[in-house]
């Protein structure tokens, strides 16, 4: 179904115009072939695909590979560890193949011309592909260990580095704080995907440090520009709260009228630091610092109010938005008592007094 399905005629066809009259062994397309079966198949390494074409007659078929051995001068077979003709490349042969790939893509972007085609045509034939969007970060790994050859003077993998990734957070029956780190050497993956259909409709490759904040914002920019009706058709963003950040939630629903689902990262630090501070208890911070008031809010946005008789902290009620009131439009909220939800307040009347007001109805 997927080679049926791929529009590569003009990948197979640059790679033969790049293989010229060089050496034809192993066809392009047998080649191309093969390595699409790596991805579908999910092999790890190149040696386990052509140890399955060696056992699996009806792969080596499906791939187009010449059943008869090719005749040429005796080789070691490294990863069979046998001398003689060959059906299947050896993995020097498929290591040359994947590098002419990989240039191809560097300067043609042929493969990535092929996933616009593809997801053009999801968009034709899907009416709600597209409509909720999402980005994750993946780490990839390199064989190098990043360390420099005394030899040589320089690593293995120049185009890689290193990476490293942080997870918080807090246990919810000791309330303990818990960090992880995760560091790797290497590359990132980041992918932008239809997270209904989990199917991928952008990617980027870069090395393991680069910011994914400013790739993400790069990659937006980038995929709604060639896809213009993504844009009309996507209602909602999702992404960790990793890439929670101000001015690209902004972008998204500023610029696009798309509703950025993003968590609100936990950056409040300077109340953890503090002697009296309890794990178990939210950070809560006035609204206005610079008077006394009952109204305080959280580092996520939240509004409360605190009760002056008991101390009881309530969520306020949201009742929209003015866009009016305001330089950027304003959010209100109400009192939670009988204003909004309909129960007593024993600080009612001591909070209004304090704030200079007479609610009515």
């Amino acid at each position: 179904m997927v080679l049926d399905t791929l529009p590569d005629e003009e990948i197979v066809a640059a790679l033969e115009a790049v293989r010229g009259r060089g050496h034809n062994d192993y066809s392009v397309r047998a080649m191309w072939r093969a390595l699409i079966a790596l991805n579908v198949f999910q092999h790890a390494l190149i040696q386990s695909l052509l140890r399955e074409l060696s056992r699996n007659p009806a792969l080596l078929e499906l791939c187009r590979f010449d059943p008869l051995p090719f005749q040429g001068a005796p080789v070691t077979d490294l990863h069979e560890g046998s001398e003689g003709p060959r059906t299947v490349p050896s993995h020097w042969n498929f290591s040359r193949f994947l590098t002419r790939v990989v240039r191809l893509e560097k300067e043609r972007e042929p493969m990535s011309a092929m996933v616009e085609s593809l997801r053009a045509s999801l968009f034709a034939e899907v009416p709600d592909f597209g409509r909720h969007l999402g980005c994750d970060g993946k780490a990839i790994e390199s064989h190098s260990t990043g360390r420099v050859a005394e030899d040589k003077g320089e690593i293995s993998n120049p185009e890689a580095d290193r990476g490293k990734h942080e997870t918080t957070g807090a246990n919810g029956k000791t309330d303990k704080i818990w960090k992880k780190v995760n560091s790797w050497f290497g590359y990132g993956l980041h992918l932008i995907a239809d997270t209904h259909y989990e199917v991928p409709v952008a990617f980027e490759v870069t090395r393991a440090s680069d910011s994914e904040v400013r790739m993400l914002s790069k990659m937006l920019e980038n995929l709604f520009a060639k896809a213009l009706q993504m844009v009309e058709r996507c209602d909602d963003f999702s992404t960790d709260r990793g890439l929670d950040y101000a001015p690209q939630k902004t972008q998204l629903w500023d610029k696009w009228t798309i509703r950025p689902l993003i968590d609100t990262r936990l950056i409040w630090k300077a109340e953890k630091e503090g002697f009296d501070y309890d794990p178990a208890q939210p950070i809560m911070r006035p609204l206005f610092p610079n008077r006394a008031d009952v109204v305080v809010h959280n580092d996520r946005g939240q509004v409360f109010c605190i009760c002056l008789k008991t101390g009881e902290v309530r969520v306020m009620a949201f009742q929209g938005f003015d866009a009016e009131r305001g330089p950027c439009g304003t959010l209100k909220y109400r009192c939670p008592a009988a204003a909004a939800f309909g129960f007593d307040c024993a600080g009612s009347k001591a909070c209004h007094r304090a704030g200079g007001m007479k609610p009515g109805e």
